[in-house]
């Protein structure tokens, strides 16, 4: 098979897809991208550069639109490149959330498209107006709705799509859901599993294993969508509570998602400002290396996961995998996986002092626990292990090049029935 991906910040999304695809030595595997790092065996890379950035005179609601069309015009461009030269793609593979798959039926239009349909706006109830104190007005509204040009052109262009979560898929507008599978990009269990001799060693010079009180937090960037500020009074509180109890904190300075602080500022040292911390107990680490991020979720006690409804974090999974025992946000579609009191525990996202309450509780019976740290493993295993995913990945791909129509909801299993109900 001839492969071609198209993601800004390659693999992403295709991280375990993409070498898979081209481990095997019968395919040849392309990508377009933006990013100049992470080369990946056998996969050729070609670079893309939108040729400039949204006009200051662009209507602020459609600053995001332009934006799209200069990568999609890019991408566009790079592939007629590639097309010139001989190659034709037995089917392309996009993340459709930049705008860089929206001219792409137009160069290859016998090829099919599969887009990565990772999340469609509402105005209520995902991220937008989920603050109660965050004000609606009708530009509030008029923005949100025009936020989604770039996913109904992108809807209505590609041959089929692919979205991680049910809750996630639930989103799109009803008349496309069908042709979108739920299948999720796969957690390497074998990598991210328990380890009872992890160790992590702290820039301090501090070493730390399971037997210390160890809570974590993950977050690619520390921002609000993944509820940081919640959590940092929820250390504080930590610290007064419990005297040795260890938080660690992995993620960025920068913002991924949601609203950014004026120039210079970042939320952590705004929280910092705003709370008061035991600094020799609350470690920041930055970005750590992979490996790293491993043996930090191995040596967790209690792992805080908060989000807004917005798209699930891998790391939530991966600690799950890990044998982590997650109290994460009572959220969607947190609330797709994680069962109440069965594989993990629920919070208000809002409630500092709830997050405290639970973390305490896990931490004052870790016997009572084990049990639940065992299913949430078992969950992961069974539902979004790389050994249930990837298989279904791969058939959704020979489905389209073979003209086959799949079924959008074959790919990933609905939670198990609790035995005790009805």
């Amino acid at each position: 098979m001839r492969i071609l991906f198209v993601h800004q910040n390659f693999p992403g999304q295709y991280r375990h897809l993409a070498p898979q695809l081209a481990a095997d030595r019968r395919n040849q595997v392309f990508c377009i991208t933006k990013r100049k790092d992470a080369a990946l065996p056998r996969i050729t890379r070609v670079i893309y550069e939108p040729r400039r950035s949204p006009a200051p005179s662009t209507h602020d609601h459609l600053v995001k639109f332009e934006e799209a069309v200069l990568h999609g015009r890019a991408v566009a461009s790079v592939a007629m490149q590639l097309k010139k030269k001989g190659f034709a793609p037995d089917i392309i593979c996009a993340h459709s959330g930049w705008g860089e798959s929206l001219y792409l039926k137009d160069v290859y239009p016998d090829v099919p498209l599969l887009n990565y349909c990772e999340f469609y706006f509402h105005a209520f109830g995902g991220p937008a107006h989920f603050d109660p104190i965050q004000p609606i007005t009708l530009d509030s509204l008029f923005r949100i709705r025009t936020r989604n040009i770039v996913n109904l052109l992108s809807l209505e262009s590609c041959d089929w799509g692919v979205c991680p979560t049910r809750w996630q898929h639930a989103q799109h507008p009803a008349e496309f859901r069908d042709k979108i599978s739920v299948i999720h990009d796969g957690i390497d269990t074998r990598l991210c599993a328990p380890a009872s001799d992890a160790r992590v060693k702290l820039p301090s010079g501090m070493t730390l294993t399971r037997k210390d009180d160890v809570v974590t937090y993950v977050a690619r960037n520390l921002e609000t969508v993944r509820g940081f500020p919640t959590f940092m009074r929820a250390a504080a509180e930590l610290c007064r509570r419990r005297a040795n109890c260890h938080v660690l904190v992995v993620g960025g300075d920068e913002v991924s998602y949601g609203p950014s602080l004026p120039e210079g500022q970042t939320y952590r040292e705004n929280m910092l400002a705003e709370v008061t911390i035991d600094p020799d107990r609350v470690h920041f680490l930055g970005k750590v290396p992979y490996a790293t991020y491993i043996r930090i979720l191995q040596i967790s006690s209690a792992h805080v996961y908060l989000t807004v409804p917005f798209v699930l974090s891998w790391s939530m999974l991966e600690a799950m995998s890990a044998g982590c025992l997650v109290i994460g946000s009572d959220t969607p579609p947190v609330t797709e996986v994680i069962e109440e009191g069965r594989n993990g525990l629920l919070v208000d996202f809002f409630d500092p002092v709830a997050v405290v309450d639970r973390v305490e509780e896990v931490l004052d019976h870790p016997d009572r626990m084990a049990d639940m740290r065992r299913r949430a493993r078992e969950t992961v295993v069974e539902r979004y292990s790389l050994t249930k995913c990837l298989p279904a990945q791969l058939k959704l791909i020979e489905d389209q090049i073979t003209g086959r129509r799949p079924d959008a909801d074959r790919a990933l299993p609905t939670r198990a029935r609790n035995p005790h109900q009805l």
